[in-house]
C-alpha cells in the first residue's frame, strides 16, 4: 500500500450506510434489498421459510468499506468485481467459489475473489464483519493471486486476531464519521487481510512494519483500558499479548509516548470526564482520583493542573458557577 498517493494524503470521503429490513413489508423484503443495495451485482435468498432479516451499517469509502450487522439465515452471491473478506461472527456457515465449498464455523474467515462470483450462506440467525476492497484490490498483495481464494482463515490465526480487534477500534473509534476513513486505518486494515491470506513478500515487509504492529498496539491499548482503575503490570501484560515488555516500549515510543504517559492520560481524561458530569457531582475529588486508578492524592492533583491549567476542585467550582448562571 503506497502512502504517498492523493487518496492516502487526505481523508477519503464515506458514506454511512444503515440496512434494516425489519422496517419494510415482510413480502417485499427481497425486492426492496435487490432495488437499493444489490441489483444484479449483491443478491440475497432467505432460508425456504425464514423472512428476510438484515440489521447492518456499512462504512463506505474509495478504498475500503466495512460492513457489520446480524443478519437471518440466507444466501448472498456476490458478482460486483469487490475482494471481500467475511468474518463468521455466527453459527455454521458455507461459503463458495472457484467450485469450492468451505466449511466456516464460528470466528473463521473467509476470503472471496472479486473476479468470480461467489456465495455465503448462513445456516443461522448471526453476526458478520466484512472488508470489501473495490475492484479486486486485495488479491494482488497475495504471494500467489491464487492462493486465499475461497480459503478458510482459522479463528486462532494471530492475523485473522489482529485484523479483528483494529477492525473493532476503527469502528468505535471518535476518528470515524461520515467525513471519512483515516487513510493510515485503510492503510493498516489492507495489510492485516493481507498477511492473513499470506501477503507477497514486498507487502509482507510493509506489513508487519505497519499493520500489524499497530494491530499489536491498538490490543495493548484495549488491554490496559479495560484493566485502567487498576495498577498495569507490564510484565503481565506483555504475557499476556506473548510479546516482551522492551517490545511494548517500542510500540508506544513509535506511537510518540510510553505506557505510562498513556496510562496518565487516560486516566486523568476519565477524572475530568467524571468532574465535569452532573452524576458524580456528590462525589468528592479523592474518591474520584482513586476511581480512575490514582493512589496518590497529591501526584493527582499535580498531574491535573498541568493536563488542564486548574485543579480538580477549581474545575469542579467553574462547572458550579456555570450551571447556577
Amino acid at each position: 500500500m503506497d502512502e504517498t498517493g492523493d487518496a492516502r494524503n487526505s481523508r477519503a470521503p464515506a458514506r454511512l450506510i444503515r440496512i434494516r429490513t425489519d422496517d419494510w413489508p415482510e413480502r417485499e423484503r427481497v425486492a426492496m434489498f435487490r432495488e437499493l443495495h444489490g441489483r444484479d451485482k449483491v443478491r440475497v435468498e432467505p432460508a425456504r421459510g425464514e423472512p428476510l432479516r438484515i440489521d447492518a451499517t456499512i462504512l463506505r469509502a474509495p478504498e475500503l468499506a466495512i460492513v457489520w450487522g446480524r443478519r437471518s439465515p440466507l444466501r448472498s452471491d456476490f458478482a460486483d468485481g469487490n475482494d471481500r473478506l467475511v468474518v463468521n461472527l455466527g453459527g455454521p456457515a458455507i461459503a463458495a467459489q472457484f467450485g469450492r465449498e468451505v466449511p466456516l464455523e464460528r470466528g473463521d474467515a473467509i476470503a472471496l475473489c472479486g473476479s468470480d462470483r461467489g456465495t455465503l450462506t448462513t445456516l443461522q440467525t448471526g453476526r458478520l464483519t466484512t472488508l470489501e476492497f473495490p475492484h479486486g484490490a486485495l488479491f494482488p498483495l497475495l504471494k500467489q493471486t491464487r492462493q486465499g481464494r475461497a480459503r478458510r482463515i482459522p479463528r486462532h490465526s494471530l492475523a485473522l486476531r489482529l485484523l479483528r480487534g483494529y477492525v473493532h477500534a476503527v469502528r468505535a473509534s471518535d476518528a470515524i464519521d461520515t467525513a471519512g476513513l483515516p487513510p493510515l486505518a485503510v492503510a493498516h486494515m489492507y495489510d492485516l487481510a493481507a498477511m492473513a491470506l499470506g501477503a507477497a513478500r514486498e507487502a509482507e515487509e510493509v506489513a508487519q512494519g505497519r499493520g500489524v504492529r499497530a494491530a499489536r498496539l491498538q490490543a495493548i491499548k484495549n488491554d490496559i483500558l479495560a484493566h485502567i482503575d487498576r495498577g498495569i503490570a507490564l510484565g503481565a501484560l506483555a504475557k499476556r499479548h506473548h510479546v516482551s515488555e522492551r517490545y511494548i516500549r517500542l510500540l508506544f515510543r513509535s506511537d510518540g509516548t510510553s505506557v505510562t504517559e498513556f496510562v496518565r492520560e487516560e486516566r486523568l481524561r476519565r477524572a475530568r470526564s467524571m468532574l465535569l458530569s452532573p452524576r458524580f457531582a456528590g462525589r468528592k475529588i479523592a474518591e474520584v482520583a482513586y476511581e480512575v486508578g490514582f493512589n496518590d492524592l497529591s501526584y493527582f492533583n499535580r498531574a491535573f493542573r498541568r493536563r488542564f491549567g486548574c485543579s480538580p476542585g477549581e474545575m469542579r467550582e467553574m462547572i458550579r458557577r456555570s450551571d447556577s448562571t
